[in-house]
């Protein structure tokens, strides 16, 4: 079992994981040094390469994310970048609609993806802002969502409290909606009524480059992760340096052979997309779970459980989802869940250990259900599942 020397304060944790600060370096070493780096490049990708909207409005937006999400060392971080505080103040935004749709989208996606809908990126597209513009703010959000569970999760290994930021006071859009299960899309295909490991389909809300409008740096952006025929990644190559380095940091996560057996990665990353109620996220992951561990009941039960969701779609008791599995895989899953919680706090760490898990493998389970507070968010705030055609 590894033993780390752990930083006095989270917020040093994060320090050390962004900027390289010496105190709190020795904590990352339990990382995987691929997912350090491409971690650090995304955000660098992000927040200091030229993009569609400026810099001290993403900044704002990221420090909104975490207030909702609740992490004071993000917040902090952010405002502290120079975030617009236009954006940052709590009152409703009136005089600028292209920014107060912007903070109203922001407002959604971070605490309820799961209930983003077309005419969310209608209201967007109507107060100017274009497809890049959409997916960048996805992307965005997504990134944040990732970048506070790692922090969580490192936190959590090595006994830190995370200081909590206080939740916005305005009501987000989302309020009292429900996610959109079964009926059709907006191209006429069924969409699914639920939980499955069949092969779906997907379909964008927003005009996507056609293959041979693809730049080389955008083909560049995904060709480790899929063909120019996947749908999906030509949009999100319309922000080409974000999506190179996701790319990169999802084979990082997922792809090697040592630390947790693979099977208990796809395990968390179908346990967070329960979490977040993405559909089609789930199907990939339960499908390659059950198919390396060659344990599709256990999977399958994983996909049934039933949540309850408050007014704000989230998900109240995480219990449900260890339900029929073995006391291995019910550490895991229940460890995944809770680091997937809006506002994630008490990831249970000592049942993981006490199993005999590595801190180096926890912090594998930990950054592929952190990842996938990134996937699911792209994939539910930018368009809609499907089933497969018919012949």
């Amino acid at each position: 079992m590894t033993s780390l020397a752990a930083p006095a304060d989270t917020q040093l944790l994060l320090d050390a994981l962004l900027a390289d600060a010496p105190e709190g370096r020795d904590a990352l070493e339990v990382l995987r040094p691929e997912v350090l780096a491409h971690t650090r490049a995304a955000y660098g990708a992000l927040y200091r390469e030229p993009q569609a909207l400026p810099i001290p409005v993403l900044h704002a937006l990221a420090a909104v994310t975490a207030d909702w999400q609740g992490s004071g060392p993000l917040a902090e971080w952010h405002r502290a970048q120079g975030a617009s505080a236009a954006l940052t103040v709590a009152d409703p935004l009136t005089e600028e609609p292209a920014l107060a749709a912007l903070r109203d989208h922001v407002d959604l996606l971070s605490i309820s993806p799961a209930l983003v809908t077309q005419a969310d990126q209608e209201h967007l597209a109507a107060a100017g802002h274009d497809p890049r513009t959409a997916v960048l703010i996805s992307q965005l959000v997504a990134f944040e969502s990732y970048l506070q569970r790692l922090v969580a999760g490192l936190a959590a290994l090595h006994g830190l409290e995370v200081p909590a930021a206080d939740a916005p006071v305005r009501a987000p859009r989302s309020r009292g909606r429900i996610a959109q299960h079964g009926g059709t899309t907006p191209s006429g295909r069924a969409r699914p009524s639920a939980f499955t490991r069949e092969q779906l389909q997907w379909e964008p809300w927003i005009d996507v480059p056609a293959e041979d409008e693809l730049t080389d740096e955008q083909r560049d952006s995904f060709a480790s992760k899929a063909s120019t025929n996947s749908v999906y990644f030509r949009m999100l190559s319309l922000t080409p340096a974000i999506t190179r380095a996701r790319s990169e940091l999802d084979n990082a996560i997922f792809l090697p052979r040592d630390g947790l057996p693979k099977a208990e990665r796809e395990l968390a990353a179908a346990a967070t997309s329960k979490v977040n109620d993405c559909i089609y996220c789930a199907s990939v992951h339960a499908r390659k779970a059950a198919a390396l561990a060659k344990r599709e009941s256990e999977v399958d039960a994983l996909l049934a459980a039933e949540l309850e969701r408050d007014a704000d779609w989230i998900a109240s008791a995480l219990t449900p989802l260890a339900a029929g599995q073995d006391e291995r895989w019910s550490a895991l899953v229940t460890a995944a869940a809770e680091l997937s919680r809006p506002r994630p706090s008490g990831v249970p760490i000592a049942p993981l250990r006490a199993l005999g898990l590595s801190d180096p493998e926890i912090a594998d389970l930990l950054g592929a259900a952190a990842f996938f507070a990134w996937a699911n968010r792209l994939m539910l705030s930018l368009g809609d599942p499907a089933l497969p055609d018919t012949p």
